[in-house]
């Protein structure tokens, strides 16, 4: 079993940044990929990004790309979103999840086994 805490969020003007992290503990020394999703208001949850173990692959959003930097410290199990230039429409709650191993479907709920409980995100315009 793997928990997953985030933290990090909080309220944010448009145009800011903020830094999301990502704490896993309990079985963290195997393979494990990780994503972001959010939820917004009345939305349903989407895919933000992916990154592998190894950081070999990294995906984005096309809402995000360019805007968003996904990391991981794998000495410190932590994963990382670093949201910059961010905008009213990324309001929402950003949960991390994890699955063992990459899969090419990194963009689906359905891939990631173990989520955490989520974090607000509120940008002001």
């Amino acid at each position: 079993q793997v928990q997953l805490v985030e933290s990090g969020g909080g309220l944010v003007q448009a145009g800011g940044s903020l830094n999301l992290s990502c704490a896993a503990s309990g079985r963290t020394n195997s393979n494990y990929a990780m994503g972001w999703f959010r939820q917004a208001p009345g939305k349903e949850r989407e895919f933000v990004a992916a990154i592998s173990m190894s950081g070999r692959y990294i995906h984005y959003a096309d809402s995000v790309k360019g805007r968003f930097t996904i990391s991981r410290d794998n000495a410190k199990n932590t994963v990382y979103l670093q949201m910059d230039s961010v905008k009213p429409e990324d309001t929402a709650v950003y949960y991390c999840a994890g699955r063992y191993g990459w899969s090419s479907n990194y963009y689906r709920q359905t891939t990631y086994n173990y989520w955490g409980q989520g974090t607000q995100v509120t940008v002001s315009s």
